[in-house]
């Protein structure tokens, strides 16, 4: 029955049904129970073995009226797992990425998402309206700056960027021909996760992380934590105001989509500029897909990024390869990384 059939009728068509809509619409439900089940520590609580829902419920502290509904919601999302007689025990991947004891945790994002991003997406109608920042700035507040002041939040912080960025990174080491240069320099390498994974991957290189002073002792402490320090260095910088370190690569992670599109063009030139003939520069974010039709998560960075910053924005592999060719890059081109992730290399 096509549509002209349904507006005579009323008559609904059979293939179509409301399930999708309403999933979307209240797949918040779903999202915060996860956001809720990381901040109570609850998948490093059962890391020390099954428990029964009372027991669980008395060492998170939880009220007994919900605790039975929100640990079997997880088991039907597939991040617990419950056995015959009744313990909940953590699915695989919970156990691989949301236990805080494993150096694999991947849950500071979430944390960070669950304190933060889940309230200012309330107001996700007003910044489209607006165009305004929707965090802590509408308020007058300086979130980063006070981040940055604080060595122990900031610490957290960057150990949620690590999270975010560490498929990428590991895919960044396999498929980029590393093998032909020597040196390379990470342009807002936060903790460290790229050059780490890098410099673990191939013994040769020796790297950079160019960042703000604040960072040095979260990136030197994490570096050293994996035998690096001999191979891996800290410049202090700001990437707008001090030129870009000299490195036959350089890479730019989830960095170029923070800022208006003549910034962007402004990162893209020093980079340029800053490399020698022959050498490349690595960008890699959740692309958004060129027709526009198949990265939800990188269109939804996009919005994250109205609701974050006052001018950026994420953009598609072709977007960024015509900034690359402006900026005076004579070769481009897109490799797929990991998940929602792809890089663009351009050769100078």
């Amino acid at each position: 029955m096509g549509a002209s059939a349904f507006e005579t009728t009323g008559a609904l068509p059979e293939t179509v049904t409301p399930d999708y809509i309403m999933q979307l619409g209240l797949g918040f439900w779903a999202s915060k129970t996860l956001l809720s089940a990381v901040e109570l520590g609850l998948f490093t609580e059962l890391a020390k073995g099954p428990a029964p829902a009372a027991a669980l419920g008395e060492r998170l502290g939880l009220h007994p009226r919900g605790t039975r509904d929100f640990l079997d919601a997880l088991v039907s999302m597939r991040l617990l797992e419950r056995d015959d007689a009744g313990r909940y025990h953590n699915a695989p991947e919970a156990a691989t990425f949301l236990d805080r004891a494993r150096p694999s945790y991947m849950g500071g994002m979430l944390e960070m998402a669950g304190a933060r991003l889940y309230p200012f997406w309330g107001s996700l109608t007003e910044a489209l309206r607006t165009g305004r920042p929707q965090n802590e700035a509408k308020s007058g507040d300086d979130f980063f700056g006070a981040l940055y002041a604080d060595p122990q939040r900031l610490e957290g912080f960057l150990s949620a960027m690590s999270g975010l960025s560490l498929g990428a990174a590991r895919a960044i080491a396999r498929q980029f021909p590393w093998g032909v240069y020597k040196t390379f320099a990470d342009v807002g390498g936060a903790q460290g996760g790229l050059p780490v994974q890098v410099a673990l991957a191939h013994a040769h290189l020796t790297g950079v992380n160019f960042d703000l002073p604040e960072v040095r002792p979260v990136y030197e402490k994490y570096v050293a934590a994996h035998g690096l320090s001999d191979r891996l260095s800290f410049r202090p910088g700001d990437f707008f105001k001090d030129p870009m370190p000299r490195a036959d690569v350089l890479v730019m992670g989830h960095i170029l989509h923070d800022w208006d599109l003549e910034q962007k063009r402004v990162l893209l030139k020093k980079a340029y500029e800053a490399l020698p003939e022959g050498g490349a520069l690595v960008v890699y974010e959740a692309l958004i897909d060129d027709e526009r039709r198949e990265n939800t998560l990188g269109l939804l960075m996009s919005l994250n990024m109205l609701i974050e910053t006052p001018g950026g924005f994420d953009y598609t592999g072709a977007d960024c390869r015509r900034w690359m060719r402006e900026a005076g890059f004579r070769e481009t081109r897109v490799e797929h990384l990991v998940g929602p992730d792809s890089m663009v290399v351009a050769v100078k």
